[in-house]
């Protein structure tokens, strides 16, 4: 497989997946002009791409999907918790298939779709396997919980959610204090503390390669989400560059991962 994050973070949010057979978005928060723009980047042309797997109806995760979708004829999936909420901001006539909380394939990737915490009425994650390859996605989620980290072990490739530190979120004197409440919940956003947590427990599981992802401009920084939860792995004999390693993911695209 090849995977790369064209954009990460509440700007917009786009993966792209390659196998031997398809060709997958995750989420596709920016515009389509800008998508097509960053699929070219990887030699790949907009008409390739197969399907796009939304994870939920936030602006930031589905702003091209209604021109890119009826443009180029992809296959849209969400979740069918998810459906109502989605094509509500939809005009366009766009192909939607609704899946549920099991397994299924597609083309050659095997989708196991991962339910979390966030404050919407779905949000999905995802975990892609492929000839025997594991990635996994897991974003916009206020706690981790047993059950997802569970189906987030063995992974060969995780990016997860490293939003705010919470020092610099409670201190920020520009976000009124419903958001900070909001962000800090249960339904919220992952902060460094608790993505450096569910790091922690995925690599005593195997899993050796992390893609810190959705960092917050405001109250983070792609140096500050690296140190910090570096740092604390350490506490726990986990070093980073050693036992694991660690990108973080922007507003633009980074590394290109080949499984």
């Amino acid at each position: 497989m090849r995977i790369c994050n064209l954009s990460s973070g509440s700007d917009g949010n786009l993966t792209y997946i390659e196998s031997e057979n398809a060709r997958v978005l995750i989420d596709i928060g920016l515009s389509c002009r800008e998508t097509e723009r960053r699929l070219s980047l990887l030699k790949t042309t907009p008409d390739q791409i197969d399907a796009i797997f939304i994870t939920h109806e936030h602006l930031d995760h589905m702003k091209g999907l209604e021109v890119f979708a009826s443009k180029y004829k992809s296959k849209v999936f969400v979740h069918k918790n998810g459906y109502v909420p989605l094509v509500n901001k939809i005009n366009r006539t766009v192909d939607i298939e609704v899946f549920d909380d099991n397994t299924f394939d597609y083309k050659d990737l095997t989708i196991f779709p991962i339910s979390v915490p966030h404050d919407v009425k779905q949000c999905t994650g995802y975990s892609i396997i492929s000839k025997q390859k594991k990635i996994s996605i897991i974003t916009d989620l206020g706690h981790t919980t047993s059950e997802i980290l569970q189906n987030l072990r063995f992974s060969n490739l995780v990016f997860l959610e490293a939003n705010h530190d919470v020092d610099m979120l409670v201190a920020n004197p520009d976000y009124p204090e419903f958001l900070k409440q909001r962000i800090l919940s249960l339904k919220g956003h992952l902060s460094n503390d608790s993505c450096a947590e569910s790091i922690a427990d995925l690599a005593n599981y195997g899993t050796k390669n992390f893609v810190l992802s959705h960092l917050s401009t405001k109250n983070n920084t792609p140096q500050l989400a690296f140190e910090y939860i570096s740092r604390k792995l350490r506490e726990k004999n986990i070093k980073e560059g050693e036992d694991i390693k660690i990108k973080v993911a922007s507003v633009v695209p980074q590394t290109i991962f080949r499984l």
